[in-house]
């Protein structure tokens, strides 16, 4: 009698477990309305159950840097860049620990020129 009741609980479980893996299964994704634009268009409309959707894809545009000012400027006459004088310089002070190559806290005239080159 108990190895029937632990095979009737063994077979409950696994009619529970199949019945929610069915149950979870993802609904299928909307289909493209007969209006989706060209496929050289950035735009396409979809028909979904809450209304319509217009998904335009477009990539972000390139970010403009202005050209690196000269080591001085950014020193101020002095022999290094601390971190407070790099953020004159946004893209500077954004990869500052990339440009201080010896991680001492400040940029030399020639770790400068070595990140200025890879702006390039």
């Amino acid at each position: 009698m108990k190895s029937r009741t632990s095979l009737f609980h063994g077979l409950i479980a696994a009619a529970l477990l199949s019945g929610g893996v069915a149950l979870a299964q993802d609904a299928p994704a909307p289909a493209a309305s007969s209006a989706m634009a060209a496929s050289s268009s950035s735009s396409a409309t979809y028909q979904t159950p809450q209304g319509q959707v217009v998904v335009n894809s477009v990539p972000a545009p390139a970010p403009t840097i202005a050209p690196a000012p000269d080591f001085k400027q950014l020193a101020g006459g002095g022999k290094s860049i601390s971190a407070e004088q790099a953020d004159s310089y946004p893209p500077l002070a954004n990869d500052f620990l990339n440009a201080d190559t010896n991680k001492d806290g400040k940029i030399s005239k020639s770790e400068y020129e070595r990140w200025t080159k890879q702006l390039q």
